[in-house]
């Protein structure tokens, strides 16, 4: 829901106001707490009215007017924020007095709109009333516990594991020949596995029994409904129906009933998930104390099963956690349950990950359920072990902040949940199964419009005809912003310029002074050959793209976007930034590169004086891409960004190596890395790592001589793409690779001086890619039975010397696509539909392509599927 949506927003940004300016609230601190806390208490009303569903004209009324409430208090906390971080920059002296008139100002607006949101509340109520919607019922603590219970009920019986000594104690119990009533409790915390456990030997037993019962409790079991639910059990287990009449008598009545249709009969009753003390005196007088009946008690609080247990009749079983060996082996047989092994790469997460769940049957399932799902390996799991709480949190909304994941990865996880549930369409697939473009349907991305115009959140225009309403908080411009022109979009946050057919730069520096509080701005491809200075004024921007724009220099005054977060400044003309630029320490991605025709990089970051204090933005996740130009104290200086996950860094010498690796092994959340030699006959001295290398490392590009294969790459487990180019290596690099469990593409440019790669059976398990390259000396690939069985494209290239196939190729059966760029004539004819003398050993393979260069540049493609 949109308006829960605005409302989960505006929390946000009261939590921040509350921890960061704190010390400005005194004499208003209720006021904004207390607003804090009408918005949650709205925040669950909403939620309930979604719940509710239909279509309550006076409901949607107020939810509008719900939303419109929390944009407008929204709108007043950001200009807050933009007036301080103004007044910051301008008078930083008199910044104290300057936030506290702000302050002022922000009480009067507070004031006004606590009233608001309590005529909201009313209003709500007497609108849910009016609809026979009881939020009386509206009950969280039972929504959250109810989850773990049936979870438990259902669990499979492959999640059954050191139940049998638990199990064999209550049967033996319950069938011994003591005539009298007997009542066990088991005792356990949540997720112990205790419904689990009385759930199988109720089920075992209860044709034993003359009837039988199983009743779920909650905590607001009513005794009435509870002795009616018992009597409805007692019938269906013996395939009667209940008499109308017990649905119109009194307690003490039913109580005798129960009592009566017992009394002559040996009984088994099962109360899952006792709370209440209460609950268990009310019921028990109603149970005949003879004809061995056993009741079995299952509960969490110990303190009640203490209280009961002076009754000789009563015994009380603590249920304890699994031990570590049936853990382990409940934890291997959910995440890996085909091998019910972990692999040696991850087999310290496991502990870490089992350590967590404290032997906790249903925390362990859960906890396997979701690795079961993601990629086997050490950066999926360190990032599920890092936020296991919020991973395991089971309360409705938007999660914004996830302990142990960053923002992208969250936004990532949405994604993802997203094109599961086919809201979300994927265009193209990478390598690695990862979605690289998505889109919606089209008759989605049509509701989505309406919806999102309907409720202000944001508009599209596609032309000059297109009005605007000036408080749209999100536009997505089209061709031409000629509508722009003149307005103020005061609440305005987010702007996209898209296929602009003529921006002049006074254009648009007219357009962003129209915004003021703007925090995206993207106006990539945009025809701007010089940066809009209006843009520094924008001082609450977080995201930048001035991506394929002509643009060629920033100017200093970039300083002043001090919440900027991403700078995309890929295929420009940038090659220098501003010393100033160090300033902004909120920056986590930094983009400047520019690829030529021939899909190389022509311009990137030169060593300029700011890349000298490029350690300085301690918040940077990107750095894409950097010229080294032997400034070994830029190298260095890398070694500050420990929150770097892709760098790039080219123009290496081979005296940089040692420093760059030292670097390196601060950063141990980087996933891929580019480095490249400053000429193809430099060597890369990559072998200086130190024992804390990058192991979550999953892309990896050397492009450079290497004397040999830099000894920490056979231990990067998560490994899932390595390219070497240039490395002209004696020894033969895939006896190193063969065992990296992850990897799914090795790319072998001019990197192997031998004349025979050899794959062994049982190697490279995951490889889905394999394209060599200018092997000079290549004369045999040989594929031996069992190795490279997932292998779905080969690519070979320039491998003069290559004159046969692939031998084994045949037994490839997943191999979809092979493609032969430049090869040998004898190759390529062999190939040939009709009469090539390795046409059989390729008819399995459904996509065969031979590529022939042309004098224009351009490959000419030969279909010989």
């Amino acid at each position: 829901m949109a308006a829960d949506g605005a409302v989960s927003f505006l929390l946000q940004k009261i939590d921040y106001l509350l921890s960061r300016e704190w010390s400005l609230l005194s004499g208003i601190d209720n006021e904004v707490d207390g607003l804090k806390h009408e918005f949650e208490t709205i925040g669950a009303l909403l939620r309930e009215a979604d719940t509710k569903g239909g279509n309550n004209g006076q409901l949607r009324v107020w939810i509008k007017q719900v939303r419109d409430l929390a944009y407008d208090i929204e709108d007043v906390l950001d200009m807050f924020a933009f007036r301080t971080a103004k007044a910051s920059r301008a008078f930083p002296k008199f910044l104290q007095f300057i936030k506290r008139r702000s302050i002022a100002i922000l009480i009067q607006d507070i004031n006004t709109k606590l009233h608001g949101t309590k005529e909201t509340r009313e209003r709500y109520r007497a609108i849910s009333s009016s609809d026979q919607i009881s939020i009386s019922g509206f009950d969280p603590e039972n929504n959250t516990y109810l989850h773990p219970r049936l979870a438990s009920l259902y669990m499979d019986e492959t999640d059954i594991v050191g139940i049998e000594e638990p199990r064999n104690r209550l049967m033996a119990w319950a069938v011994d020949k003591e005539p009298k009533l007997k009542v066990m409790f088991v005792v356990g915390m949540g997720g112990s596995g205790k419904t689990l456990l009385v759930k199988k030997v109720f089920e075992e037993l209860k044709s034993s029994f003359d009837c039988s019962a199983w009743i779920p409790l909650s905590k607001s079991n009513k005794k009435e409904e509870l002795l009616l639910t018992m009597m409805k059990r007692f019938f269906d287990s013996t395939h009667g129906r209940l008499p109308p009449e017990f649905f119109t008598t009194s307690l003490i009545q039913l109580m005798d009933k129960l009592r009566g249709y017992l009394q002559n009969k040996r009984y088994l009753i099962v109360f899952d998930d006792l709370w209440s003390k209460d609950v268990w005196e009310s019921i028990q007088y109603a149970l005949p104390n003879q004809n061995r009946g056993r009741i079995i008690i299952a509960t969490r609080r110990g303190d009640i099963a203490r209280l009961c247990s002076h009754n000789s009749s009563v015994s009380v079983y603590n249920l304890q956690p699994l031990s570590s060996d049936n853990a382990q082996q409940l934890f291997y047989k959910k995440v890996f349950p085909l091998t019910n092994e972990c692999p040696k790469g991850l087999v310290e997460w496991s502990r870490k990950l089992l350590h967590q769940c404290e032997g906790l049957p249903l925390g362990i399932v859960s906890i396997g359920n979701l690795l079961s799902n993601t990629d086997k390996t050490a950066d999926e799991w360190r990032k599920l072990h890092d936020s296991l709480g919020s991973e395991l949190e089971s309360e409705e909304g938007l999660i914004k902040e996830v302990v142990g994941k960053s923002l992208e990865e969250v936004a990532e996880d949405y994604l993802k949940e997203l094109i599961q549930r086919k809201l979300v369409l994927v265009n193209e697939i990478d390598f690695d199964g990862r979605a690289r473009n998505c889109r919606v349907h089209h008759l989605l991305h049509k509701i989505i419009l309406s919806k999102s115009h309907e409720e202000n959140f944001c508009r599209v225009s596609t032309g000059p005809e297109m009005s605007f309403n000036e408080k749209v908080r999100r536009l997505s411009v089209h061709k031409t912003c000629s509508n722009m022109l003149g307005k103020k979009f005061s609440r305005g946050r987010s702007l996209f310029l898209f296929g602009m057919e003529m921006l002049t730069h006074s254009i648009s520096q007219t357009i962003l002074s129209g915004f003021s509080i703007l925090k995206v701005l993207d106006l990539e491809g945009a025809p701007l050959d010089k940066f809009p200075n209006a843009i520094t004024r924008l001082i609450l921007l977080k995201y930048l793209s001035l991506k394929n724009t002509n643009i060629r220099k920033l100017p200093k005054s970039i300083k002043k976007l001090q919440n900027l977060e991403t700078l995309d400044l890929k295929q420009t003309f940038v090659m220098e930034l501003p010393k100033t630029i160090i300033k902004l320490e909120k920056l986590r991605h930094l983009l400047v590169y520019r690829y030529d025709a021939k899909n190389q990089v022509s311009i990137l970051l030169q060593g300029c004086k700011a890349c000298r204090r490029i350690g300085g933005l301690l918040s940077l996740q990107k750095l894409s891409v950097i010229k080294a130009n032997g400034d070994d104290g830029m190298i260095k200086a890398l070694g500050n960004l420990t929150q770097l996950r892709k760098l790039g860094i080219i123009d290496l010498k081979d005296g940089d190596g040692k420093h760059l690796c030292l670097s390196i092994a601060n950063m141990n959340n980087l996933q891929s890395l580019h480095v490249a030699s400053i000429t193809q006959d430099e060597f890369l001295d990559l072998n200086a790592m130190p024992a804390t290398l990058p192991k979550l490392l999953q892309r990896l590009s050397l492009k450079g001589r290497l004397k040999k294969l830099p000894d920490w790459v056979p231990s990067l487990h998560d490994l899932i793409r390595i390219r070497l180019k240039g490395s002209k290596l004696e020894s033969n690099p895939i006896d190193a690779l063969e065992d990296l469990p992850n990897l799914m593409e090795l790319q072998l440019l001019d990197a192997y001086a031998g004349n025979q790669l050899v794959f062994r059976p049982g190697k490279f398990q995951n490889l889905k890619i394999l394209e060599l390259e200018s092997l000079i000396a290549l004369e045999f690939v040989i594929m031996e039975q069992g190795a490279l069985p997932s292998l779905e494209k080969l690519i070979t290239r320039r491998c003069q010397k290559l004159k046969m196939i692939p031998r084994g190729i045949d037994k490839l059966l997943q191999l979809r696509e092979f493609h032969l760029y430049d090869m040998p004539e004898k190759l390529v004819n062999g190939l040939q539909k009709n009469s090539g003398e390795f046409r059989q050993l390729v008819r399995h393979i459904p996509l065969i392509t031979s590529y022939s260069l042309e004098s224009s540049g351009y490959w000419k493609a030969k279909d010989l599927s």
